[in-house]
């Protein structure tokens, strides 16, 4: 009767379409939650009650948010709608996430929120970044979480990067639009026809990763795990020395493949399967196995000419390590930082640059990397001949202004965006080379950092509270493209 009279007396909020579509992820959620709790009780572990109980208080949330807000789906959602869908629903589903990691009796995440919160962040972001110490040791149920939050991020990026932004024209993404609709109006373009088609890819690439990891060598349960990160270019390992545990050439090489393949635009899968497509012929992926190669290349010669491996292990070491940097996974096969200060300064650089659109992986991107490789030779021409007339072109299509604003734009936010980020970090005290990878490492959502702190040999756990407040928001911001999240606090985007 209660809730019949606060049902009642109800006053539908101006976006009840948001919290709507927010409820109705929530409820899955809960769902998910009891996979973790039944891998507990398999073995014993009481901490599947903390995952019953986070099930519980989410599913509960969830559907009340759905009963109250019910009817709330009459239309699509406007530009103001999908502006504020995005980055809450990111920031809900991380916190109810964080839920059963906190109620957990695992020392380091139900000792403090803020591990709690940022372990679930950093997952559902596929960062990878962790405080967890000692997972050679830790229960299934947190080590399966961990996974499941990144393998539910990666496929969430991946229709949110279909769907959403580019009919907000985020950052030069509106050159992916799927169809063309009335941008001033309506921003949730009809994608219901691949959504099938990108999760049954997204399940094939996962199974067949595990199973492959299997093969090599791992545990099931283990093979299972690393499946759902490695897809998902999120990094989280069951183990603390990541897959420098398993010292097999096998698995290195299955990781470095898989890890590709999630960086790739996954709607050029569907359209393999389908028989309309060659990942080949597409100007990102062009750009993105030539620019890998020529850095494992180089990298390949200087590890055996500095006389650290041989041939077929530089080999090994450098594929997989860059791979997993520039594709955002954050999986480390030794400690490269030991290489020497010119493969920090690689290493560095390469957290920078991301897979491809429409692809798990984080950072700036390949296609705005080769939109402003474009502008730059249009820039350097105009100089030489000042009369000419020169038009920009990207994969056979005139890049329109709009475009090129948008990614001058993100570029000029995200270097800023790094820079305060790197200094307020660096007012809790951490020196400069921690503060910086931090900064670059959140928001291009890579995982480790460098130096001996946070490095691929370390951790996030002794950073302040403050700081990994910080970087939880930076992992949210860069998650999304950077404009959803900021655009939430100019106030004109609340008048009206």
């Amino acid at each position: 009767m209660a809730l019949a009279s606060l049902a009642a007396n109800w006053s539908p909020p101006p976006f009840r379409p948001v919290l709507f579509l927010i409820g109705g992820m929530l409820v899955p959620l809960a769902a998910m939650m009891l996979a973790p709790a039944a891998a507990d009780a398999l073995v014993g572990n009481r901490d599947w009650q903390a995952f019953v109980t986070a099930s519980a208080v989410t599913g509960l949330c969830g559907g009340g948010v759905l009963y109250l807000c019910r009817g709330g789906m009459t239309d699509a959602l406007s530009i103001r709608q999908a502006f504020l869908l995005t980055p809450l629903a990111w920031l809900s589903v991380a916190f109810f996430g964080s839920l059963p990691l906190y109620f957990s009796n695992y020392g380091p995440l139900a000792d403090s929120f803020t591990n709690a919160f940022f372990e679930s962040m950093s997952g559902l972001t596929t960062t990878g970044s962790t405080v967890v110490v000692g997972l050679d040791r830790a229960p299934p149920g947190v080590l399966l979480w961990r996974a499941l939050l990144q393998w539910m991020g990666g496929i969430g990026i991946i229709a949110t990067a279909i769907a959403i932004l580019p009919a907000l024209g985020v950052g030069g993404m509106q050159l992916f639009r799927t169809e063309s609709s009335d941008r001033s109006e309506k921003v949730m373009p009809r994608v219901q026809q691949i959504a099938v088609a990108l999760a049954a890819v997204y399940l094939g690439l996962t199974a067949l990763c595990g199973l492959l990891y299997w093969a090599a060598g791992m545990t099931p349960f283990d093979a299972a795990a690393h499946s759902f990160t490695t897809i998902a270019t999120g990094g989280y390992s069951t183990s603390d020395a990541s897959l420098a545990n398993w010292d097999s050439p096998a698995i290195h090489w299955i990781a470095t493949f898989f890890m590709i393949s999630g960086a790739i635009p996954f709607v050029l899968y569907v359209q393999l399967v389908r028989g309309q497509g060659d990942l080949f012929r597409n100007s990102q992926v062009r750009t993105f196995i030539v620019f890998l190669a020529v850095v494992v290349a180089a990298l390949t010669i200087w590890l055996v000419a500095s006389g650290r491996y041989g041939v077929a292990d530089a080999a090994r070491h450098a594929a997989f390590n860059v791979v997993s940097i520039v594709t955002t996974t954050g999986y480390a096969t030794t400690d490269y930082s030991l290489w020497g200060n010119a493969a920090v300064g690689l290493f560095f650089g390469l957290t920078f640059i991301g897979g491809c659109n429409g692809s798990t992986a984080g950072g700036m991107k390949i296609f705005r990397l080769q939109i402003m490789a474009i502008m730059l030779r249009t820039h350097f021409l105009q100089l030489i001949y000042s009369r000419g007339v020169f038009t920009r072109t990207y994969a056979g299509r005139l890049l329109t202004d709009d475009v090129v604003t948008s990614v001058v734009v993100f570029f000029s936010l995200f270097f800023s965006l790094y820079g305060v980020l790197t200094i307020a970090l660096m007012a809790f005290d951490l020196d400069f080379l921690t503060s910086a990878s931090a900064a670059v490492t959140s928001l291009a959502n890579v995982g480790p950092g460098l130096g001996p702190i946070i490095g691929p040999a370390g951790n996030f756990s002794a950073l302040p509270d403050g700081a990994k407040w910080l970087l939880s928001f930076g992992m949210l911001v860069g998650r999304l493209e950077l404009f959803t999240v900021l655009i939430l606090f100019m106030p004109q985007f609340w008048r009206g």
